[in-house]
């Protein structure tokens, strides 16, 4: 029962990956705007990194059934432990980081980036 639940949650992760995708692609302002939200208030920034654990939880459930589960092993724990080492930043030095990426990023940059976006998504639905 706990694996069938983690395995939907990674199928809901790689979904969220490609709608991801689709929204730096169509919509490079959105996705910009986001980015700039990350860490910009408490609820925001510990509701964003709990969120996180979720899938990365998942995918450590499910990593021994995957394809190539030493793979989704160190990608499931690297994603858990930034997780647990982001609760202990300061909110607003992780609210900077996200508005000098969004900086950096511009709209175009995004729309560049995006289809790695649906190529993690599709692995993470496809090989896990």
């Amino acid at each position: 029962m706990v694996i069938e639940i983690a395995k939907c949650t990674i199928i809901v992760f790689g979904i969220f990956f490609i709608c991801v995708g689709g929204i730096m692609l169509i919509k490079p302002e959105m996705a910009r705007e986001t980015l700039r939200k990350a860490g910009s208030t408490n609820f925001i920034n510990y509701s964003e990194i709990t969120i996180r654990m979720i899938p990365a939880i998942a995918l450590i459930l499910c990593s021994d059934y995957s394809k190539y589960p030493e793979v989704f092993k160190v990608f499931s724990w690297f994603m858990l432990f930034t997780s647990f080492v982001l609760y202990f930043v300061p909110r607003h030095l992780h609210h900077n980081f996200s508005n000098k990426a969004a900086d950096i990023l511009k709209p175009l940059y995004f729309q560049l980036i995006s289809p790695f976006s649906f190529i993690i998504g599709l692995i993470i639905k496809y090989y896990c």
